[in-house]
């Protein structure tokens, strides 16, 4: 039988919690200790409907995937649905929903968006604060990130002259798949807290500008969704964060090789959360913007729990703390036929070790030894910065067309394009991205990216100093 809202109602607490989602009824209540997000967060809407803070974080299949079917206890009756339809219709808009809307009235047009900072300054500005600072946001005082784009400016071109660069062609392959230019979307998850079409945005974007889409673990549709986006014969990569439970993670692998995704890449420097204190506080400070009054102290129990995890941290929490070379290549070998990179090697020792694993890529390295020793590297496509021509990976920090010369893999500037323009904001850093890397070939004369190579490209670290005679 339906159900009423009086009925739901009933169940607010932890010992007996359910939740409207979309109408439907469901009891949570063994699922709360289960939640990446820890229970308090269902407990704020127990009782009640919670459709719109769940539907921009979660894939539509999600509760049909982690809760058995006996607690999806039906939908609610007419009446009941009616009364929360026109709740929805009259609630009235926070302070952050205003100040969005009022952004997205006066962004510019996306012609006058001309490099990948115009995108992310709009983007910035039309972004929900939870958005913006999940987006944005890194670990701790957040110094690896800047220094990731400040990186870039370490290294400078030896450019050549006199070679004939009219016909300049920037396309290449990655893991034996055609791509227009030498990058590809990185992993980001929770598109949909930009857009409401979330990643689907991005597929169809990388469906028109011609390169490769690597899916997060963790997206806001589901896999089958971003599949059934793409277009006929378009390639789909997946960042597997491997559960702790191998079946779970069996489960996750099997699916997304059966819906056709191309290459699997095994995260394994995320096996705790970090500590991103703009994500953490985000809550805290949309609190201070809605309130209306002072806020009334409240002595809170100082436990590592207290403060959270944020929107990024609570993704890996059920993640493999005990991943190993002997054990986990192995098996993810023995539940997949598709190539495995491993996303996350940070040294050279490492970078050995997964050679030696017989990983077909790595993606992250610092490259100096690599460059030293090359042997162990052929036999794998590495990320080793500035050796396009052998398809070494990069993520972060890439920012222009010059960088992506230096290094491969972006994935912020595209959550930042989709959330402010949609499909068309992705295509647009496609197209931007396109014709600074062509500019930049031609002004250093090559005529294809087989041609660049580690000598054309030079680390030099110094610091401006300032002194008086």
């Amino acid at each position: 039988m339906p159900l009423t809202l009086q009925q739901v109602a009933e169940h607010s607490s932890a010992g007996s919690c359910w939740v409207i989602i979309q109408n439907k009824v469901y009891d949570v209540t063994d699922f709360l200790q289960e939640h990446p997000g820890g229970p308090d967060i269902i407990l704020k809407y127990a009782g009640r409907d919670a459709t719109l803070v769940y539907e921009p974080i979660h894939p539509r299949d999600a509760l049909d995937k982690n809760l058995p079917q006996s607690k999806h206890l039906g939908s609610v009756d007419a009446q009941s649905a009616n009364t929360l339809k026109n709740a929805k219709t009259s609630r009235k808009k926070t302070k952050d929903e205003i100040r969005s809307a009022e952004a997205h009235r006066w962004k510019p047009p996306l012609s006058h968006i001309l490099n990948l900072h115009d995108m992310e300054e709009v983007a910035l500005q039309v972004l929900s604060h939870k958005a913006r600072t999940y987006y944005s946001s890194s670990a701790d005082d957040e110094m690896s990130y800047a220094a990731n784009a400040q990186a870039f400016s370490r290294f400078f071109f030896h450019a050549r002259v006199m070679r004939p660069v009219s016909y300049c062609d920037p396309s290449t392959t990655i893991l034996g798949h055609k791509s227009s230019l030498p990058i590809f979307v990185s992993g980001a998850g929770l598109a949909r807290l930009g857009h409401p079409n979330g990643e689907a945005n991005i597929t169809r974007g990388c469906a028109a500008g011609g390169i490769i889409q690597m899916v997060s673990s963790s997206p806001s549709l589901s896999y089958a969704e971003i599949m059934e986006a793409a277009a006929p014969g378009q390639t789909l990569f997946f960042q597997l964060y491997k559960n702790k439970d191998d079946k779970v993670a069996e489960q996750r692998v099997r699916e997304v090789e059966r819906l056709g995704y191309k290459a699997i890449f095994l995260t394994v420097d995320a096996v705790v959360p970090s500590k991103r204190e703009r994500d953490i506080r985000s809550a805290w400070d949309l609190e201070e913007e809605e309130r209306d009054g002072p806020l009334e102290y409240i002595e809170e129990p100082q436990d590592e729990a207290s403060h959270g995890w944020g929107a990024g941290g609570a993704l890996v929490l059920n993640d493999d703390r005990d991943m190993t070379w002997e054990k986990t290549i192995p098996w993810l070998r023995s539940v997949t036929n598709l190539p495995i990179v491993v996303k996350g090697i940070q040294c050279v020792e490492d970078a050995l070790l997964a050679a030696d694993a017989g990983v077909d890529g790595i993606l992250l390295l610092i490259t100096e030894a690599a460059h030293e020793s090359p042997g162990p590297f052929t036999r794998m496509e590495v990320n080793t910065p500035f050796t396009v021509d052998n398809r070494f990976y990069l993520d972060g920090g890439v920012r222009r067309g010059t960088d992506v010369i230096k290094a491969l893999g972006l994935g912020r500037p595209f959550l930042y394009a989709q959330s402010a323009y949609a499909t068309a904001g992705v295509q647009r850093i496609v197209h931007l991205l396109e014709k600074e890397m062509v500019t930049a070939m031609r002004l250093m004369g090559v005529s294809n990216v087989k041609q660049l190579t580690p000598a054309m490209v030079e680390r030099v670290d110094w610091q401006p100093v300032r002194a008086k005679l």
